[in-house]
């Protein structure tokens, strides 16, 4: 290894004192690799430099938004002279004072919002003379104008060390960039000349979002009746076809965002939304929805228009345009209420399907439980018009709801929608039939779209097999109720023997059992701290071996065998009699389930 092998992959200072260290007799050629090696370090360090300026009088060229090419300066030039943070403000002469536009590696809120007014703090002085100015520690520094609530920003950035120099047009100071270090540190001549080399396109990109927005004005003027001419006509097709190829209200949204240049968002007449993004004061929007269903226009409330989706008279919708710099122009508004009008005639249209669907696959469903619909054709084109597939691998879920059951049929019909199944309301049940690989999982799905208060019992199965599917799944809801456990979901082979046992059983009747045939033992080791029922449990488990009772309790066998001489004293001497035994038996096991 020599001094140019280390220059050549750039080795750290470190490699080349152990490399002298390890031949003395190079110690000649170590100040010379050491003086190569800064050398290297500046060119590298100016060949950044000049890459980063011609990366950003590319953007002056390539790139039209004004915050895109100050937020790529502001970032560059912190990269550049490694500072904590760089920030570029502009002056407004209306009030005296400098603004924050753009900053990058700031820590608080309140610095980037900060003005400052001209001649206070190192900003605002460069903003007022136009002259570069730095300090080595800002908050020790009396030459400049220090105010509590700059100094208080500035500690809350932790700002010690502050670079700033001035953005010039013509002469004419316009604002200023800066450069932070949170530590005390003197800020060399080439540093203070890259800032400004960064502050000059900053200055030209200001100048040329300027001229271009003179010259986007002019453009705009010119083809402004032009171009709503071609809106309206634009739109008024796509809406069009839309309607005729059965779209919903979010198409209708997208569309209008489209053609009129902003954000669509559609109501219903309550509030909620139905499509698209939200916006403030939504009580504001709905009191002038009203309005403009009186009127039949569009109405423009601050900063949104405002279009009442009507039909036959009931006001169906609100269709809102927000987030457009603009306003509409008469041609644009007349679009707006189209829009509006084609929303409402969708809507209108999608719930007379959706009541029309929703009557057929109700019936179609019960149908199927009961086992009427036998015919193989017949049923496949019933369930063609539901987008149903009667082949697919199917899963019944059975909900029994407690207390109102609207809101939760209504959430039955959407989820079933949703899995391509159909849903209905049996004999106080409510039924989602829909393929699916995974019962429990779709179980869990029903229950949460329905709510807590929904128990839900599932059966895989097929079409064949539904009247027998709907008796296992309502079982295993009513045998969940009956454990206590409500809002939960489960199936036959997850109760085991306590679905067959509980399918008609109410909570108090399992209650009861359990203390018929435990509640000796449950009462004495809730009353006395022992472990009564885990010990018989495992002797249960373990076919009455003591031994292997004892392992898995982790007693001795004596301490079994008294604990089962005193179940006795409490149960009687019958307990362990085959009989009495299963009874025992079922009823830890639907003390298990409880606790599930």
């Amino acid at each position: 290894m020599t001094f140019l092998d280390l220059l050549y992959t750039g080795a750290a200072r470190a490699d080349f004192d152990k490399l002298v260290e390890q031949h003395p007799e190079r110690a000649g050629e170590y100040d010379i690799a050491l003086r190569l090696r800064d050398l290297i370090a500046r060119h590298r360090a100016r060949e950044a430099e000049l890459s980063a300026l011609y990366e950003t009088a590319h953007d002056l060229t390539a790139i039209r938004d004004l915050d895109e090419i100050l937020t790529a300066v502001v970032r560059r030039a912190r990269q550049l002279l490694g500072a904590d943070m760089t920030y570029l403000s502009l002056n407004d002469e209306v009030e005296g004072a400098s603004y924050m536009k753009v900053t990058d590696g700031a820590l608080t809120r309140e610095f980037k919002t900060l003005r400052l007014p001209l001649g206070t703090g190192l900003l605002g002085l460069v903003a007022q003379t136009g002259a570069p100015y730095f300090t080595e520690d800002y908050q020790a520094d009396d030459r400049f104008v220090h105010r509590h609530y700059i100094d208080d920003a500035v500690a809350g950035e932790r700002i010690r060390a502050i670079l700033g120099v001035p953005l010039l047009v013509e002469g004419r100071v316009i604002g200023a960039l800066l450069a932070v270090h949170r530590t005390v540190r003197r800020f060399p001549a080439e540093e203070v000349s890259l800032l400004m080399s960064f502050a000059a396109h900053a200055s030209v990109a200001l100048e040329n979002a300027r001229l271009f927005a003179r010259l986007d004005e002019a453009n705009r003027t010119i083809s402004a009746h032009a171009t709503s001419v071609e809106t309206a006509a634009d739109a008024h097709e796509r809406m069009t076809d839309l309607l005729l190829a059965g779209g919903g209200v979010a198409e209708v949204a997208d569309v209008l965002a489209q053609v009129l240049g902003g954000q669509v968002a559609a109501w219903d007449p309550g509030g909620q939304l139905l499509a698209g993004t939200d916006v403030e004061d939504p009580e504001r929007i709905v009191e002038v929805a009203r309005e403009s269903a009186r009127s039949g226009h569009a109405i423009r409330a601050d900063h949104v228009w405002v279009a009442a989706a009507v039909a036959a008279g009931e006001h169906v919708a609100t269709v809102v345009l927000h987030g457009r710099a603009t306003a509409l122009d008469a041609v644009e508004q007349r679009t707006l209420e189209r829009g509006a009008l084609v929303t409402a005639l969708v809507l209108v249209f999608a719930r007379s399907v959706a009541e029309a669907s929703e009557r057929l696959g109700t019936q179609l469903l019960v149908d199927l439980v009961e086992g009427r619909e036998l015919d193989a054709d017949r049923l496949r084109e019933r369930a063609r018009r539901h987008t149903f597939d009667p082949d697919a691998e199917l899963v019944l879920a059975t909900a029994i709801v407690d207390g109102e059951r609207g809101s939760a049929s209504r959430a039955a019909a959407r989820l079933a929608v949703q899995h391509r199944g159909i849903s209905a309301e049996h004999h106080g049940d409510l039924l989602v039939l829909a393929p699916a690989a995974d019962a429990l999982a779709f179980g869990r799905a029903v229950r949460d779209a329905l709510g807590d208060q929904a128990t839900v019992g599932v059966a895989a199965t097929d079409v064949a097999g539904l009247p027998a599917a709907y008796d296992s799944s309502r079982r295993a809801a009513t045998a969940l109720r009956a454990l206590g456990r409500t809002g939960d979901v489960a199936d036959d082979s997850s109760l085991g023997l306590a679905s067959l046992l509980l399918g008609d059983a109410s909570p108090d009747a399992v209650a009861h059992y359990i203390e018929a045939s435990l509640g000796p033992v449950l009462a004495h080791d809730a009353r006395r701290g022992t472990a009564l029922l885990p010990t018989l449990e495992a002797w249960f488990d373990h076919s009455g071996s003591i031994a292997a009772t004892a392992e898995a309790v982790h007693v001795h066998a004596n301490t079994v065998s008294q604990r089962l001489a005193r179940i006795g004293e409490l149960l009687g001497p019958s307990w362990r009699e085959p009989a009495r035994a299963l009874e025992v038996q079922v009823a830890m096991r639907l003390l298990r389930l409880q606790k599930l």
